[in-house]
């Protein structure tokens, strides 16, 4: 398995591997719960795996608070007790407003760049919620940029300049495209569609049918069509 840095098209990719593209934002909660079932689903199978941005609350819409009464009750509701079973530390931080995720999606675009692009979501989700970091802050994104190895003066120049904003808006543009509504959002070859955190033997199957479907149509395998 491969985690790929955003040339991976969905389908399959040059080398023959199912694409996958994981829709998320780094303030939702069941974007870090899904990566377990992600990586558990297809640790044995040859896919590329590519985050994709989808701000649930972009500029200028407010974000949300924790202090507002109705977010700590969906937490303990829903958030909790799928974490609970999953065994996956996370707590509903404490940063009020909650972050925008422009600058860190930005900053995705650099490690992508520079190679990080399979460390970087991770990261991103376990600072804000296990951490309690504030990943709106520059400052924040350019230590946690340095923890992956990267050139802290770097991103946070190209942050201020700018540089990725072009990058970030076409990749935001992809979710429109793709009728993106909800995140995760999970697509597996060619059209196989996961909306949530996927159970992993469902993932496991979307990927196993994409890639005997990708068979058949390379001439690899017979259909019931022929061969």
């Amino acid at each position: 398995m491969t985690e790929a840095t955003g040339t991976a098209g969905v389908a399959a990719t040059a080398t023959g591997r199912v694409g996958i593209k994981v829709w998320s934002d780094y303030v939702c909660p069941f974007c870090m719960l899904a990566e377990g079932p992600l990586h558990e689903a297809t640790r044995d199978l040859d896919v590329d795996i590519e985050w994709m941005p989808f701000e649930l609350r972009p500029h200028p819409t407010p974000t949300l608070r924790p202090e507002d009464e109705y977010l700590p009750a969906i937490w303990e509701r829903a958030v909790y007790p799928m974490a609970r079973r999953m065994g996956v530390d996370i707590t509903l931080p404490t940063v009020s407003p909650q972050p925008y995720t422009r600058l860190a999606f930005e900053g995705y675009q650099y490690a992508a760049e520079h190679g990080k692009a399979a460390e970087y979501t991770p990261r991103m989700l376990r600072a804000f919620f296990q951490e309690n970091r504030d990943i709106g802050r520059p400052d924040v994104l350019a230590d946690i940029a340095a923890e992956l190895g990267l050139d802290a003066a770097a991103f946070t120049r190209a942050l201020e300049d700018g540089t990725y904003t072009a990058a970030h808006q076409e990749a935001l543009r992809t979710a429109q495209a793709y009728r993106i509504t909800v995140a995760p959002t999970i697509i597996i070859g060619d059209g196989h569609r996961i909306e949530g955190v996927p159970a992993v033997a469902q993932l496991r199957k979307a990927v196993l049918d994409a890639q005997a479907g990708q068979a058949v149509a390379q001439g690899a395998a017979c259909g019931i069509d022929g061969c």
